[in-house]
């Protein structure tokens, strides 16, 4: 049984923080990252894991918690089974270029795609806290979904 897990932040960092925790602690899939312009002009961003239920709920509480240690947490959440238009309708947006009922099987995975972008993001993110400047103009991998 797949599983969704979320985690909204406060800020980039902190989101990159917990994905980093979440995908360490165990076997799950970053398969989007969604940032909004909140109230007071804050950047929200919720990472978007998938996984068996198990493992999301470990990714989850590593994630929260290594993010808590950065920033501020607004949610964390895991869906043991997501509901199929939840699948087709919602998480589809993440994955472009797919039509929306092969995004996702209805169990709620995904291509491997979303691993390497996770990585991307990630090695980023190292060279940001390397250097003390990001690596490029973007805030997020050329190939993993952005939301707005």
């Amino acid at each position: 049984m797949q599983a969704l897990g979320l985690i909204e932040t406060l800020g980039y960092t902190t989101a990159v923080s917990a994905a980093d925790a979440a995908l360490k602690a165990a076997d799950v899939q970053l398969i989007a990252v969604e940032k909004v312009i909140g109230v007071g002009g804050s950047l929200g961003v919720t990472i978007h894991l998938s996984g068996d239920v198990a493992a999301i709920g470990a990714a989850v509480d590593a994630g929260k918690a290594a993010a808590q240690r950065i920033g501020t947490v607004i949610s964390a959440h895991v869906i043991a089974k997501t509901h199929e238009d939840v699948n087709s309708k919602i998480l589809a947006r993440f994955l472009p270029g797919l039509p929306a009922d092969s995004k996702t099987t209805d169990a709620g995975t995904t291509s491997d795609g979303a691993k390497s972008a996770a990585s991307a993001i990630l090695a980023e993110a190292d060279q940001t806290d390397q250097t003390g400047t990001a690596g490029s103009a973007s805030t997020t991998a050329p190939d993993l979904p952005e939301i707005e």
